[in-house]
């Protein structure tokens, strides 16, 4: 399928006060909810069906579930009971334990909470079975409403539910989020820092606890004082470990909310304690300082009450942060700005966003493994100039996130490993060639290449120009991506394909010339015997001139040149308007075409007959014409095949529509190049 974003400028942050609607009928919530109650009708949403399409995709539901409204469940339904917990969570028969750590960590901030679950809903008066939710995605603010059908079996939730079983806010924000991505299937698998992003637009960072800084406990309190979100897990060796119980009680390959950190007495010393919750609601570490532990005899009433200490099966505990750091692995934090957490004081980040593609045979080149396509990815330039305060060098954060990857599971899309990797500039504009990567080193990369929904990491980078390259790992995979770039001081960010232009030569008129060289010659000797006295041909007689020539020209390998080509041609070359071309015209067009041969045969590294798609760019740069990756990226979609090569005929056909819509547009003077895709996007 073809990504091709509109836009590759770099935009401010989104603001969640502008939520974007999302219903396909383009009313909001509040509309829908008045129509509902004027005509005294409980709202069904014919976006996200009562049916099993907005189950499963892969499979027909193992059991025969029952789409039911809260109040056909219990008697009394209440959207929030005393307030919304990180008890209410309670994990169902669906693998999104990611998700639900995430809602638990949400829970501990009021006021994003809020913004997440509009609190002003509820089961009372006004009630019309219609309700409402806001998430990030990709620097945008969205508003999605559902209807409150749920599905159960035998007259309970399947999914998600709170330990109240009248309480109903969570249960509807994971249908909502099942909406958001397509399905409720497709919310199995996955990373609790994308939820986390996805309910603050937020930043998120991964630490690897084994490898953790030495103040790692200071970073989790800070990042828990600033309201960060913040999750857990220990790594699987294999797929059967996922899910396995220890036998300390933890589960591997499971998602874990951090909900606190505190100091406590204990015989005469401080012990750094940290609470652990499960989203199960059940299963809880079983070592020292879990509920009924002998460590607690030995801390005080108040000390208990001030840690809300409890021994209840409720999935929460609490343990030694060294007994923490033995049993996990993983630590996902996400900062709701992201204020640096190595020093304790808060910063005020610059953020700049860019959205872009990686299309196949145009922009989709792979990592630095794939030299000959590298070259070929996206570039963004990156001008530090302020140091950080009192520091020598420019601290930013670099995040690159994949678009929509789990709302097209269903299509059997998987996410793709990727990463970035930032080069110094060389001090010149324009896209970078493939022998600048040859010989010159990444300054500074992503730690890592994973198959996660966003790669971030922190940097510190002396002032000066910078080019960073978002990629996959594997060249020719293709989707949409967002790169977002954290600054503590200003950061100026340009796309390098932003500009469109085109540098051709006078173009040649048909003058007659006092001596003719053999080939011309020849031509004219061919032109007579198809043409007749009047020395004019049609497209079907230029298409057998010129294949007649040309499969005598050296090192030239193709088929045959086109019927289409041929009228292109004389579109192009036509200055009577009679539809034919004269010999004086042919004349002129043939130097074109010895200079386009020559730009074709340069770039046909392997003498196929073809050339890579990827290198068009640099081919397309030579006969005159810059483009940016947009064009680019119809150009290819147009003439290359499923190789991602592109013959002579096909590019024959390009620079022709090339060539007339730039004399269209200075014949107009139209001031917007971009209006170029109409002319050859075809």
């Amino acid at each position: 399928m073809p990504y091709l974003y509109q836009n590759s400028k770099p935009r401010p942050a989104a603001h969640p006060g502008a939520a974007r609607g999302t219903h396909s009928s383009g009313k909001g919530y509040e509309q829908l909810k008045r129509e509902c109650l004027q005509r005294g009708v409980l709202f069904e949403d014919p976006d996200f069906p009562a049916c099993n399409s907005s189950l499963f995709f892969s499979e027909n539901p193992p059991i025969p579930f029952v789409w039911k409204r809260p109040g056909d469940i219990v008697k009394d339904p209440k959207f929030i009971l005393g307030g919304a917990t990180r008890t209410d969570i309670c994990q169902g028969d669906l693998g999104d334990c990611w998700l639900l750590a995430a809602i638990a960590s949400l829970t501990l901030n009021e006021r994003t909470l809020a913004r997440v679950v509009p609190l002003d809903q509820n089961f009372g008066t006004d009630y019309a079975g219609i309700f409402h939710f806001q998430f990030w995605q990709h620097n945008e603010w969205l508003d999605v409403v559902i209807d409150d059908r749920l599905p159960t079996f035998k007259g309970r939730l399947v999914f998600l539910h709170s330990a109240e079983l009248n309480e109903f806010w969570s249960a509807l924000l994971e249908k909502a989020y099942a909406k958001l991505n397509g399905s409720y299937e497709s919310l199995k698998g996955g990373s609790t820092i994308e939820a986390m992003e996805d309910f603050t637009g937020g930043i998120g960072e991964m630490y690897d606890v084994k490898a953790a800084p030495d103040n790692f406990y200071e970073i989790l309190e800070k990042a828990l004082k600033r309201c960060s979100m913040v999750g857990c897990s220990i790594d699987t060796s294999s797929a059967a470990e996922s899910e396995a119980r220890t036998p300390f009680g933890l589960v591997k390959g499971h998602a874990y909310s951090v909900t606190g950190t505190e100091q406590v007495s204990y015989r005469g010393r401080q012990v750094q304690l940290i609470r652990i919750r499960n989203p199960w609601g059940q299963v809880e570490w079983n070592g020292p300082w879990s509920d009924n532990s002998a460590e607690w005899q030995s801390v005080s009433p108040s000390e208990q009450r001030r840690l809300s200490q409890a021994a209840r099966d409720d999935g929460e505990f609490w343990m030694k942060f060294e007994d923490f750091k033995v049993h996990f692995d993983k630590v996902e934090i996400c900062n709701l700005t992201p204020d640096a957490l190595e020093d304790s004081t808060a910063h005020k980040w610059e953020v700049t966003i860019h959205q872009g593609s990686w299309v196949r045979g145009a922009t989709a080149g792979g990592c630095r493994n794939f030299l000959e396509t590298f070259w070929t990815n996206p570039q963004i330039k990156l001008h530090l100039t302020e140091k950080d305060n009192g520091q020598d060098e420019c601290t930013f954060i670099a995040a690159l996130m994949q678009k929509g990857r789990r709302k097209l599971k269903k299509l059997g899309a998987e996410m793709l490993t990727i990463g970035y990797s930032i080069y110094e500039s060389p001090g010149k504009d324009g896209h970078l060639g493939k022998d600048f990567f040859r010989y010159h080193p990444s300054k500074a990369r992503s730690k890592t290449y994973i198959n996660l929904r966003e790669v971030s990491h922190r940097f510190k980078l002396p002032p000066g120009d910078y080019i960073l390259i978002p990629t996959t790992f594997e060249p020719h995979q293709e989707a949409d991506f967002c790169l977002r770039i954290f600054s503590e001081k200003k950061a100026i960010t340009q796309d390098l394909d932003e500009n469109v232009a085109i540098d051709l030569p006078e173009p040649l008129h048909p003058t007659p010339s006092p001596q003719e060289t053999e080939e011309e010659k020849q031509f004219r000797a061919l032109f007579e015997q198809i043409s007749g006295k009047d020395m004019e041909i049609s497209a079907e007689e230029l298409e057998y001139v010129l294949n007649s020539v040309l499969k005598k020209t050296k090192n030239l390998k193709f088929k045959n040149l086109s019927l289409i080509s041929c009228r292109n041609i004389i579109s192009l070359m036509d200055t009577s308007g009679n539809g034919k071309l004269e010999f004086s015209e042919f004349r002129v067009f043939w130097e074109k075409m010895k200079k386009w041969i020559s730009i074709f045969l340069q770039f046909d590294f392997d003498k196929s007959g073809s050339m890579s798609s990827y290198e068009l760019r640099g081919a397309l740069k030579a006969a005159g014409y810059q483009l940016n990756n947009y064009l680019l990226q119809l150009i290819v979609l147009r003439y290359s095949d499923e190789q991602f090569q592109i013959d002579f005929d096909d590019f024959l056909n390009c620079l022709i529509r090339l060539e007339n819509a730039s004399r269209v547009f200075q014949a107009l003077s139209v001031k917007n190049k971009e209006f170029i895709n109409l002319n050859i996007g075809e």
